[in-house]
C-alpha cells in the first residue's frame, strides 16, 4: 500500500477530486491511503492566519514556515521518522513530472506533498523538509493542489491492484515511449466514418501490428521529441 499525505490550505478541494472513480475505489479496496492535512490547523495564530508580508517588500503574501513545518512534522511523527519518506514540493523550479517518475514514486510507501499558495512559502521550511521539487510544466497555477492531485492520480495507477485490467497500463500513452494508438467502439459506422477493417478481422497479430504502427505514426506526428530522445526513429 502507498500512503499519500497532502499538506494544503484546501483539503476539501483535494479530497473531493480524489474520492471518486478509480482512485476512490482503490482507497475503498485498501490499495491506497490519501489524507489531506490542513496546514491552517497547525498555525499558532488565534485567527488561523498562515501567511505574512514578504521581507524586502513585493506583492502578495508568503506562507509562514511554522505552520507548514508543524503540519509536516505531524505526519513524520505518526509514521516514525523521515527514513524512506519523500516530501515533494510543487514548484516551477522543479523538474517536469513524467511517466518514469510516476513509476519510481509508486514504489514508495510514504509520500508527502506540499502545496504552496499565495506568493510562495518561506524558503527556510522548504530547505528543511523538501526532498523533491516537481513541476507539471512551464505555466503558473494559483496553488499546488491541482498538480498534487494530478501526480497522485498518475502515481496511483502504477500501484498493483489499482487498475482492474492488468493490460491497461502497458498499452497507454508514454508506455514504451510511444503515444497510445486510436481506439474505436460500436457502432461500426458513425457519422459516415467506419472502424478500420483490420480491427474487425479477428486476427490478433495483425491488430497488434496495426496498433504499434499507429502508435509510431501518432508519436512522430504529435510528440517527435519522444522518438528523438529515445532513439526510436527508424
Amino acid at each position: 500500500m502507498i500512503h499519500f499525505y497532502i499538506l494544503t490550505l484546501f483539503p476539501e478541494m483535494v479530497m473531493s477530486g480524489l474520492n471518486t472513480s478509480i482512485i476512490g475505489r482503490a482507497m475503498e479496496n485498501g490499495f491506497l491511503e490519501i489524507e489531506a492535512i490542513n496546514i491552517r490547523d497547525y498555525t499558532l495564530d488565534k485567527h488561523k492566519k498562515v501567511d505574512d508580508y514578504p521581507y524586502g517588500g513585493g506583492a502578495g503574501m508568503v506562507m509562514q514556515a511554522q505552520p507548514v513545518y508543524d503540519a509536516w512534522k505531524s505526519v513524520i511523527d505518526r509514521i516514525g521518522g523521515t527514513e524512506n519518506v519523500r516530501t515533494i514540493f510543487m514548484t516551477p523550479i522543479g523538474k517536469t513530472f513524467k511517466q518514469d517518475y510516476a513509476k519510481e514514486l509508486a514504489k514508495e510507501e510514504h509520500i508527502i506533498m506540499l502545496c504552496g499558495h499565495y506568493e510562495g512559502i518561506d524558503e527556510r521550511v522548504i530547505e528543511e523538509i523538501v526532498t523533491d521539487y516537481m513541476s507539471l510544466g512551464d505555466f503558473v497555477l494559483t496553488g499546488g493542489e491541482l498538480p498534487a492531485m494530478v501526480m497522485v492520480d498518475a502515481i496511483s495507477r502504477m500501484v498493483p491492484g489499482v487498475l482492474t485490467n492488468v493490460d491497461s497500463k502497458s498499452t497507454e500513452s508514454f508506455e514504451n515511449n510511444l503515444l497510445e494508438y486510436p481506439q474505436y467502439t460500436r457502432p461500426v459506422e458513425w457519422n459516415g466514418k467506419k472502424v478500420p477493417d483490420i480491427l474487425l478481422s479477428g486476427n490478433h497479430q495483425l491488430v497488434d501490428e496495426w496498433r504499434y504502427e499507429q502508435s509510431l505514426d501518432r508519436t512522430r506526428k504529435f510528440r517527435p521529441d519522444i522518438l528523438v530522445n529515445e532513439n526510436i526513429v527508424e
